[in-house]
């Protein structure tokens, strides 16, 4: 018998950013089913983004923390029918930002990652190796997005310009399609950010308290712990492995359904 076998697992991802963990979760025996709680929509002021695309060149570092700032800084691009310069450096929080990049810039790597502390905190530090006084950063964030890497480069004597690349947004029809899906019982809901917090407790209300929730990092096991979920399972390290080991080991201690 397969670890996950008959475990019932929610991913709230996109499908296209989610399958690596879909796959892994279900050769471990999970019937996994998807309902993704965010969405993108671009910016409602999209100018000073693409006033920043437009002078990609003035920059030294191009910062993502996330595979969706990476998909909406590649799709405007493409719009507006422009391109990364060879001599701008690409800086991603962690392993699946960095996937993104290679997929959606051909033939661009990252130059500079965290080791293993995969959020702005990790990224941050890494920067602390370079000397980046006085270096321009292009940051493109969600509307929801922390400060912290900006103020982190700040600090370190950066100028750093964040611009709105993209706006989260829960799509519409997430709540039918989550109240189908809780028809029949639950053994883990997964949450990757803050956002899906806020896209499953808007949507369900005091009924996610009683979900058994795993979340991928500290952040979002912050906001899932402020929103009151019950949180049993933070994938560490940060990543689709990292979660998927986690929640082998959770339910191997956890025999029964209760």
């Amino acid at each position: 018998m397969k670890p996950l076998q008959d475990r019932r697992i929610l991913v709230t991802r996109r499908s296209e950013q989610s399958r690596s963990l879909v796959d892994a979760l279900s050769a471990l025996g999970a019937t996994v089913v998807e309902v993704p709680l965010i969405a993108q929509e671009p910016p409602e002021d999209g100018g000073p983004l693409d006033r920043a695309l437009g002078r990609l060149a003035s920059y030294e570092w191009l910062a993502f923390t996330s595979a969706n700032a990476v998909d909406a800084v590649a799709d405007r691009l493409d719009q507006l029918g422009g391109k990364l310069p060879a001599r701008l450096r690409l800086a991603s929080v962690g392993p699946a930002t960095a996937h993104a990049i290679a997929e959606r810039f051909t033939g661009r790597g990252v130059d500079l990652q965290p080791v293993s502390r995969y959020r702005a905190e990790g990224l941050v530090e890494a920067f602390r190796a370079l000397d980046l006084a006085g270096q321009h950063v292009l940051l493109p964030v969600s509307d929801r997005a922390r400060d912290t890497l900006a103020a982190g480069l700040r600090a370190q004597g950066a100028r750093v310009e964040t611009v709105i690349a993209y706006r989260t947004v829960t799509p519409g029809d997430a709540s039918d399609r989550l109240q189908g899906v809780l028809a029949e019982p639950l053994d883990l809901v997964i949450l990757a950010s803050p956002s899906a917090v806020d896209g499953l407790t808007g949507i369900l209300g005091e009924r996610a308290r009683g979900l058994a929730v795993a979340v991928i990092g500290p952040v979002t096991e912050q906001a899932a712990r402020d929103a009151g979920l019950d949180v049993r399972i933070v994938a560490s390290p940060a990543t689709a492995q990292g979660l998927t080991t986690a929640a082998q080991g959770f339910f191997e201690k956890r025999p029964d359904r209760g």
